[in-house]
């Protein structure tokens, strides 16, 4: 089972090295980010994205504030500081991005020594990586065991491989599954308007050897309908301490269509995407993004030029529609409480 890592840092260590997922699935193509404006740029045209990798990426990236001069305390405190808030700003909805961010720089604060700074950092991106690696496969664990022999999947968006450091967080329940042996067929929602199921999802399932069919969001409930899916199971950007799941545009719709079927419907996210200061889902901000994303697909002209659009990255689920969240620590079903620990 061949799993690409999507985020790493570059062979001379002076930068990160992702695999650009805009090219995907066309063309592999590997680049190496070594300025803040780089990452920046990476993480808001979604070369790099998923919740996960988005904060690694921002994590890894404060370090290249330093650009090997000497400063003094004062001076690297700020150049940090300014940093992170322009990689924070990057995109507002994961929770993930503002907390590996905000973790490096409080090594950085803790750090007396401006002259170890940039080793502070680094240090402690590098555990953010390894972290993430280590809660990807210990969510497989526990995720694999909703997912029964035969079972046929239904995901939506990207929450694998090329959304974290390690093996996903909803498609690495579909990976350890596969490895105990157990036989998975994997449907994925295209994911409209930037069609990271197609793209992205089905490229990475293919890699591994994992069965899967691509269908157009609207065919999702259809699907349901002629009892062809027995579980749905998403990832999550911010996730609110009432359960309500913030994910990819469409998650909503899809979690309303499992509950009228009688489909269990879960949620797969590390609990750095567990937001203790968001009490519902009513205070997750959404990012908007570019009308060209639906006026144009593929270079192409899809709708009319001053056609009015609306196109928010995220909807929230309720939860009450969530049958169970997973993370690191187990299986979690609702009422949700995560107001003082995800374990």
């Amino acid at each position: 089972m061949e799993i690409v890592q999507s985020v790493r840092w570059s062979d001379d260590g002076r930068g990160i090295r992702i695999l650009d997922q805009r090219e995907l699935p066309a063309r592999e193509v590997f680049r190496d980010l070594t300025t803040i404006d780089e990452v920046y740029d990476a993480i808001a045209t979604l070369a790099v994205r998923g919740a996960p990798a988005i904060g690694i990426a921002g994590a890894m990236g404060v370090s290249l504030a330093f650009g090997g001069e000497e400063l003094d305390h004062g001076h690297a405190i700020l150049r940090v500081s300014r940093a992170a808030g322009r990689l924070k700003s990057a995109r507002p909805t994961g929770v993930n991005l503002a907390w590996a961010v905000d973790r490096v720089v409080r090594a950085a604060v803790a750090c007396r020594d401006p002259n170890r700074m940039y080793d502070a950092i680094r240090d402690e991106a590098t555990k953010i990586l390894d972290e993430d690696r280590a809660m990807c496969s210990q969510i497989g664990e526990h995720g694999a065991a909703l997912i029964p022999d035969g079972a046929r999947v239904l995901t939506h968006c990207n929450a694998g491989a090329l959304a974290t450091a390690g093996i996903g967080t909803a498609l690495a329940a579909i990976y350890t599954a596969a490895q105990q042996g157990r036989r998975v067929q994997v449907y994925a929602d295209e994911t409209r308007p930037l069609l990271q199921g197609a793209r992205l999802t089905a490229w990475e399932l293919g890699r591994a050897g994992i069965p899967v069919t691509v269908l157009v969001d609207s065919a999702a409930a259809s699907l349901m309908a002629e009892g062809e899916v027995d579980l749905v199971i998403v990832g999550a950007d911010r996730i609110a301490t009432n359960g309500d799941a913030a994910n990819k545009i469409g998650t909503y719709a899809l979690a309303i269509a499992a509950r009228h079927h009688g489909i269990p419907f879960y949620v797969a996210a590390p609990t750095s995407t567990f937001d203790a200061a968001t009490k519902s889902g009513n205070g997750i901000l959404i990012e908007q993004r570019h009308s060209d994303e639906v006026r144009s697909a593929g270079g192409g002209r899809t709708a009319p030029i001053d056609v009015a659009v609306y196109n928010p990255a995220f909807d929230v689920t309720p939860a009450e529609l969530i049958t169970a969240i997973v993370n690191e620590h187990g299986v979690h079903r609702g009422p949700y409480d995560f107001s003082r620990s995800t374990a």
